[in-house]
């Protein structure tokens, strides 16, 4: 199936918009940047020039209002070239901008939200330490002190935290206790600079190493009431509702990086000969290459699909996390692939076999791990009632 098969006029010129963006401005720097494991400043304010930054957010928060399947297109096409770019894209939405226009309040919306439409970003601090799959277990405080709180603890692996360009970020944090015992959470937002928080870049990464990555530490940190999300013990629904929206775009970043993989492997397939003939023509090679566009075939009229689910306001928990799964497992298949048909070329940092195996690896752990979306899926069709 050709993939503007199903879309409308607008989706198909956004589709070539970015493609045409990601060919010319992000494959040329992608591979030095992974090399010097830099952040691009210059990139990022291109892409917010291209309305990528705010994608679903409506024109009057300078938002470019696009449809779901608009937003997810622009990361897949991002993905197919480059992970890191992608992911600065499908994090600051799903995860920065997202809470805040789901859950902020009209004076949040109108002080945060045309700021990270037009360049800044902002980070989703949920992960600890001890508290990853286990959000439950976030240790992270605010003690409310007369019209202030008061955070303390810290935070790990925070995608747009820590660049020249960040703004801030939502910050889950344990408020008290519910009459059930069970944990009182609520988010804050939290603007860089404030004193007593710290977010620091993370180096030495295997994957997206062109993505900032950062640690959050806070000390004594004080935040005005006026700074929480939605209410007071509202942090562990809003959590859970990000992550589900949030899952469609590791889902688009698994489907494009696995078209990126399937189109070297097979363009590469096509010119390689071995005997007098291409490798193309050997089934060792073809079978490959043909479960790579099956699964790509799949993956996206699924990811489509859950898309519109989500536009015409329906719950996706469920949908969300196989979308997630497939496409991120579909992702280390095509590109485990690509390295293999490439032989020891794709083990060269001349070609992206190597930086598409290293970046799909991130797509089978991040906003909940291949193991965590099976719970979810098994829990919703009843396995454990």
């Amino acid at each position: 199936m050709h993939p503007n098969r199903n879309l409308t006029e607008e989706h198909v010129i956004l589709r070539q918009s970015v493609r045409k963006f990601a060919e010319e401005v992000v494959k040329p720097a992608a591979k030095l940047l992974d090399e010097k494991e830099e952040f691009s400043v210059e990139i990022t304010k291109q892409m917010a020039e291209l309305g990528l930054l705010a994608a679903f957010v409506p024109e009057e928060y300078n938002g470019s209002c696009l449809d779901y399947v608009s937003y997810i297109i622009a990361v897949e096409e991002l993905a197919r070239v480059d992970g890191s770019h992608a992911a600065t894209v499908a994090a600051h939405n799903s995860l920065g901008v997202g809470p805040i226009y789901y859950f902020g309040s009209e004076e949040q919306k109108k002080k945060y939200l045309p700021k990270l439409a037009g360049g800044m970003l902002w980070g989703f601090g949920l992960t600890e330490p001890e508290a990853g799959s286990d959000a439950g277990n976030t240790m992270t405080t605010a003690v409310e002190d007369g019209n202030d709180w008061i955070i303390n603890g810290a935070k790990i692996f925070i995608t747009n935290a820590s660049t020249d360009i960040s703004l801030g970020s939502t910050v889950l944090t344990v408020t008290g206790k519910k009459p059930d015992g069970k944990k009182e959470m609520t988010c804050f937002l939290v603007e860089n600079g404030t004193p007593g928080f710290e977010a620091r870049a993370m180096k030495h990464k295997l994957m997206w190493r062109a993505s900032n990555t950062s640690e959050l530490f806070f000390s004594d940190c004080r935040v005005p009431k006026e700074n929480i999300l939605g209410k007071r013990g509202d942090g562990f629904h809003q959590m859970l509702g990000t992550l589900d929206n949030g899952r469609l775009s590791i889902a688009a970043m698994g489907l494009g990086l696995a078209q990126g993989a399937f189109e070297l492997a097979l363009n590469y397939a096509k010119q390689r000969k071995t005997f007098g003939k291409p490798i193309a023509q050997y089934q060792a090679t073809s079978f490959k290459l043909s479960d790579c566009d099956m699964g790509i075939e799949l993956a996206r009229n699924y990811l489509y699909e859950v898309c519109r689910m989500l536009d015409a306001g329906e719950k996706i928990t469920k949908e969300g996390a196989i979308a997630k799964l497939y496409c991120s497992e579909l992702a280390h298949m095509c590109a485990n692939h690509c390295v293999q048909i490439l032989g020891g070329y794709g083990l060269m940092k001349e070609y992206d076999a190597e930086r598409f195996y290293r970046d799909q690896k991130l797509l089978e752990i991040g906003e909940g791990t291949s193991e965590i979306q099976r719970l979810v899926i098994s829990r919703m069709i009843g396995c454990y009632e």
